[in-house]
């Protein structure tokens, strides 16, 4: 389930904290759902703290959490490890001016944004989301972040879907994750 070492001891009860809800949103899809994991505040934690003590001494100065779920683990880890937490948003969600990337979905195209100095050259950011899937958020948040001259340290993830090959589509950054799951 880790993706480097043995496996750690609280990787069970993160994983089996996550409800499948299948056929949702569509038929065919196995719907990963954090919000049982959430209500589990030992399984929470113990995400919080894996997580943590990864990157405490990684020099990271910045958080960058994806819309929605990477506001959910973000901010706790930002503070745990001592350093500020940025949110990626959805277009026209923030305030003032910010920066935009767009990038491709299965059908069509989306927009992430950030705001302008919230990210500064030489920062070193961590990207933190629920769940990879395609990669393609994750590597909207790679190229807005390195735009601004940001150095990208690493991706996390609580879970992953292997199968779907997101990881290939991160311009070689590494990625984290606790627990991989199918996709179908």
């Amino acid at each position: 389930m880790a993706s480097e070492g043995g496996e750690d001891h609280r990787l069970p009860r993160i994983a089996s904290a996550i409800r499948v809800i299948p056929d949702f949103p569509k038929p065919g899809i196995m719907f990963q759902d954090i919000t049982t994991l959430l209500l589990d505040h030992e399984a929470f934690r113990d995400t919080i703290d894996m997580f943590v003590e990864r990157y405490r001494d990684k020099r990271i100065t910045v958080v960058a959490g994806i819309e929605a779920r990477g506001f959910i683990f973000g901010p706790p880890i930002a503070l745990a490890i001592g350093c500020k937490f940025v949110p990626m948003r959805k277009p026209k969600k923030l305030p003032g001016e910010v920066i935009s990337e767009e990038y491709s979905l299965e059908y069509g195209t989306d927009i992430m944004e950030m705001h302008v100095g919230a990210v500064q050259p030489g920062d070193r950011a961590l990207v933190i989301d629920d769940l990879i899937a395609t990669g393609g958020t994750l590597s909207a948040a790679i190229r807005l972040l390195e735009r601004v001259g940001a150095e990208v340290v690493e991706c996390a993830c609580v879970i992953e879907l292997p199968e779907l090959q997101g990881s290939q589509r991160l311009g070689g950054k590494p990625l984290f994750v606790l627990v991989k799951a199918a996709a179908a």
